[in-house]
């Protein structure tokens, strides 16, 4: 069981420099892993490589780049020089990504993503694994007239998808390795989710998935007024489906029904019904809502439930 942060420097004066320093910061707090967002902004491949160079003693991933936008060759080429240059300590994470930003941001239809989410992975299998490819599918075609293999990436790498909703769940338990559900709450993961995809991947023989939840929350004494200001961050997630139904299976109503914010002993209590629920690893997103005191003290706590 490994414990993580997703780290978010968007504000500061030089983003990768000052991630560089908050990774740093979550290794000597205990942390096991970093985790990086991928918008339209800093390239988390990228990132992450340069994080895992600099701090060695974290596990780094991207959570998560939409498969809209993107091809597989390309994917594959920033997963695997990311993957040699942290010696083996990368993990991608493929989203279906949202209507509003593909349409709006690429100008292409969002159209059956599930069906794109299922060429995308086969694809990147061959690539990742092999270096090499032959795939012709409805939506993609990823083939290599030149090699695609980045030596030192030869181990290949971890694919997750950031999958809730009943297809893309099937669809990562046969094709993936794992999945990064995000405001999903320990019911929705223990009644739902997991089973699902649990189920998926057995069927297609595939080892048991790998369940990373990422959870925002974070730990203070002013749970009020936390919980006030989260509401307004993650308010755009109630408005895209899958989110909205995890929600929804969770108990909830709002997306900040289902972040974790409170005291040590809540915070860790919440960590461990995440763990019973299924989860193999937590990702906690949002640790710098109530400024760096209560990040660091949320870091405090997580590094030692990570052990």
């Amino acid at each position: 069981m490994t414990v993580g942060v997703a780290l978010n420097a968007t504000d500061a004066d030089n983003q990768i420099d000052a991630t560089v320093r908050l990774a740093a910061e979550a290794a000597a707090a205990g942390l096991r892993s970093a985790w990086f967002g991928q918008t339209f902004g800093a390239d988390s491949p990228q990132l992450a490589a340069i994080v895992g160079r600099e701090v060695p003693d974290l596990h780094v991933g991207t959570s998560a780049i939409p498969v809209f936008g993107r091809h597989p060759l390309l994917v594959s080429s920033q997963a695997q020089t990311a993957q040699a240059a942290t010696h083996g300590r990368y993990h991608l994470g493929l989203a279906l990504g949202t209507k509003l930003l593909t349409e709006a941001g690429f100008g292409i239809p969002y159209e059956r993503p599930i069906a794109r989410l299922r060429e995308f992975l086969i694809a990147l299998r061959q690539l990742t694994e092999t270096g090499a490819a032959d795939f012709r599918g409805e939506l993609l075609t990823a083939t290599t007239p030149v090699p695609a293999r980045v030596p030192g990436a030869e181990g290949g790498v971890p694919l997750l998808v950031a999958a809730m909703g009943p297809q893309a769940l099937r669809a990562s338990g046969e094709l993936a390795d794992g999945i990064l559900p995000y405001l999903a709450g320990p019911r929705a993961l223990a009644e739902h989710i997991v089973p699902a995809v649990t189920a998926a991947a057995e069927a297609a023989g595939r080892p048991a998935p790998r369940i990373v939840a990422l959870v925002h929350g974070v730990v203070t004494d002013d749970v009020d007024s936390v919980r006030e200001t989260v509401t307004e961050q993650l308010a755009f997630y109630e408005q895209i489906p899958s989110y909205a139904r995890a929600i929804e299976l969770s108990g909830g109503k709002r997306a900040a029904d289902v972040a974790v914010i409170g005291d040590e002993r809540t915070v860790a209590a919440e960590v461990q019904r995440y763990r019973d629920a299924g989860a193999t690893e937590v990702v906690f997103s949002g640790t710098e809502t109530a400024g760096d005191a209560a990040r660091r003290r949320t870091w405090t706590l997580l590094g030692e439930l990570a052990g």
